[in-house]
């Protein structure tokens, strides 16, 4: 796939990365991202977590950052919270395959706890300067409609005011055409037990409302 020209482009997030994005096809991006020390997060990690999927997607799912498995493998969502996402994906009648899936950040950010390295939220500098990545995927792909999953990735794009435990499931038109969604992170419903079942029924149910398109 030849990379798209900018050219009638809107940028569709409300926050705007630190650094133009990057050009080139996702096949060239994903191997620049590679080599990306513009923030300290590579220092840590294994590897970048670059975005996989269709390449001319309809639907984008857009996460907060890679986990320990994820940095393993270098893909998204492929330990825990991907798979209660492929349950809820299966539940909604989404195929992943049909998808492009992302993060907002591409490396893990971690600390150790004893043998264990736990997630650190990447801070505001660090996810700025990331967005470039996301911005040119965004860019390549073109999609439609954009699903933050996570409060990281929804106010990344719908602003800082943006409150997803009272907006979450809500269409909201973004620039250049693209139409917005958000939801619950699988790895918030993991760690909250005693919500464990709400949650993941309202994951659900916006991945279905996600799934239809908003109404015209």
């Amino acid at each position: 796939m030849a990379a798209r020209r900018e050219t009638g482009w809107t940028y569709p997030l409300a926050l705007p990365p630190a650094m133009p994005a990057p050009a080139g096809t996702l096949a060239s991006l994903r191997r620049k991202a590679g080599r990306c020390r513009a923030c300290p997060l590579w220092q840590q990690a294994t590897r970048t977590v670059f975005g996989v999927g269709a390449p001319d997607a309809d639907m984008m799912l857009v996460g907060e950052q890679p986990g320990d498995r994820e940095d393993l493998a270098g893909k998204p969502f492929v330990g825990p919270a991907g798979a209660l996402l492929d349950r809820a994906l299966a539940a909604a009648g989404l195929d992943r395959g049909q998808l492009y899936v992302t993060n907002a950040v591409k490396h893990f950010k971690f600390g150790l706890h004893g043998k264990r390295r736990l997630n650190q939220r990447a801070n505001a500098r660090e996810q700025a300067i990331c967005r470039q990545w996301l911005a040119a995927e965004l860019r390549e792909v073109r999609p439609t409609r954009v699903l933050a999953l996570g409060a990281m990735a929804a106010k990344a794009a719908f602003g800082p005011a943006f409150r997803l435990t009272a907006q979450h499931g809500q269409w909201l038109p973004l620039p250049g055409g693209v139409w917005g969604m958000a939801t619950w992170h699988p790895s918030a419903i993991l760690r909250s037990p005693g919500e464990r079942e709400r949650r993941l029924a309202e994951l659900t149910g916006d991945l279905q409302r996600f799934a239809a398109g908003p109404a015209r």
